[in-house]
């Protein structure tokens, strides 16, 4: 649910951004964009998915355990704060920002504690709040700002938009820690234990940067290699593209903290069994999604405007780059508890592979004298394959630390794909295109939602939807 109360809200925002304040504003944002995230990241220092471990073998106050993650991150995020405002040629480097452009940067405070949060919220199984903040808050806040800022601001007002909608989610996410944790019992802060936490997260920390990296590499190439407008066009596509990815955070906050509690028994079959699993559920939503967007590619990328419809070829390329990488996160869900430092390896090759397939599409496609969105298109090709590259040796990798198969492939997908595709160009073929929209991407998903729950889908699977799993 709360996967589609996100899919429910970013579109809007998508198309306000796009038709409102057009490509090269969209593109600018997405440029800056990705700095600002990407500092975001290493604020947090791994602490996302080390705080479940660090509250399963601490015997201290929970509320301790909180107040030492939050304060190492708040630390690093003012650093960083600082660093961005007075630098912001490395956020906007094409040199055209306001004021209110600048102060993008005061969303990195409220964005790391509120991951941090959510984190230690999810460790004692409170889910709701994570679709409170994350699904429902910060991107319906976003969307409606940027709709009502467009007349007050029209230069800045997706950075105002973006800041108000991160304080509103992390006020959403605090009160809830607050009312679960309390606050900290005869804590003091020493530096010692904090630059101990900070030193033992640092593989972790590293690993959600490389795989953070991965989604938002192409971004940051193409800012040298593109303008605003062929950015903003990529941008578009990827921000649809990744709304399947956002499915794979929907089990991201209960996944850790079972991980963790199965390793902590040495119950390595099932850790083996529910990655496989986990894997299949988000590879099967994954394809249904991708070919519901794909299929009638034209149409939604039409959506952000004539100039966006150039755009299909690099967002066909996205969205599969979504169903091949869901065995690599799932399996890193575990690696980074068995195997930090060899996942990290995996994940620097990764960054390293899709940095050099990028860069290497983008300048034969220079040379073939191909316009920009073909660059884009070549961004996109380069991160399919290497997160596929990757899906393969994370998987073989955990297999051998757990000495159990994990394998998420399940033929009744090729069951279900096949009608969805045939639907699908029909509905290309036949309906114009608000129809394609409106019917096909429904009809496409129908269709494929059926097949899969039939063949794919046994009763092991199926407990997953009933209200009553506990009884």
């Amino acid at each position: 649910m709360g996967f589609l109360l996100r899919l429910a809200a970013r579109l809007p925002f998508l198309f306000i951004a796009s038709r409102m304040y057009g490509k090269e504003s969209l593109g600018r944002f997405a440029s800056a964009l990705v700095i600002v995230e990407l500092a975001g990241q290493l604020c947090t220092l791994g602490q996302k998915r080390g705080l479940a471990q660090r509250l399963a073998m601490d015997g201290d106050h929970p509320a301790n355990s909180v107040a030492d993650a939050m304060l190492l991150s708040s630390l690093i995020a003012l650093v960083f704060s600082l660093g961005l405002y007075f630098l912001p040629g490395l956020v906007y480097p094409s040199g055209e920002y306001t004021q209110t452009d600048r102060l993008l940067v005061l969303a990195i405070l409220p964005a790391t504690l509120t991951d941090i949060a959510l984190s230690a919220l999810a460790y004692r199984y409170d889910v709701a709040t994570s679709v409170r903040s994350r699904a429902v808050v910060e991107p319906w806040t976003l969307s409606l700002a940027a709709g009502a800022l467009f007349y007050l601001d029209r230069t800045s007002g997706l950075s105002a938009a973006y800041i108000l909608s991160i304080f509103t989610a992390a006020l959403v996410a605090l009160v809830p820690l607050y009312r679960s944790y309390g606050l900290p019992s005869q804590w003091r802060p020493h530096p010692l234990r904090i630059g101990r936490l900070a030193l033992l997260n640092l593989p972790l920390a590293a690993a959600d940067a490389v795989e953070w990296g991965t989604r938002k590499l192409d971004i940051f190439v193409l800012r040298f290699f593109a303008g605003d407008g062929a950015l903003g066009v990529y941008y578009f596509a990827q921000q649809v593209a990744t709304l399947p990815q956002k499915l794979k955070t929907s089990f991201e906050p209960i996944l850790g903290p079972v991980i963790t509690r199965n390793l902590k028994e040495g119950n390595f079959a099932a850790i083996a069994q529910q990655v496989s699993q986990v894997g299949f559920w988000i590879t099967a939503a994954q394809m249904g999604i991708a070919l519901a967007l794909a299929i009638p590619g034209e149409g939604v990328m039409g959506l952000g405007g004539p100039d966006f419809v150039g755009g299909t070829g690099a967002l066909a390329f996205l969205l599969m780059a979504e169903v091949v990488a869901s065995t690599a996160v799932v399996s890193e869900a575990a690696l980074v508890y068995v195997a930090r430092l060899r996942n990290l390896w995996v994940s620097l090759f990764t960054i390293a592979l899709q940095a050099g397939l990028t860069v290497a599409g983008i300048e034969l496609v220079k040379e073939l004298g191909l316009n920009q969105n073909f660059r884009a298109a070549a961004a996109a090709g380069a991160l399919m394959l290497s997160l596929g590259i990757a899906s393969l040796i994370k998987s073989r990798l955990l297999a051998r630390v757990l000495k159990q198969p994990i394998n998420n492939w399940r033929w009744a997908l090729v069951w279900a794909v096949a009608p969805a595709v045939v639907v699908g160009w029909g509905a290309t073929r036949y309906l114009p295109e608000w129809a394609e929209l409106l019917v096909g991407i429904p009809a496409i998903l129908l269709v494929y939602g059926w097949v899969i729950w039939h063949k794919g889908f046994g009763p092991e699977d199926r407990v997953l939807f009933r209200k009553n799993v506990g009884g």
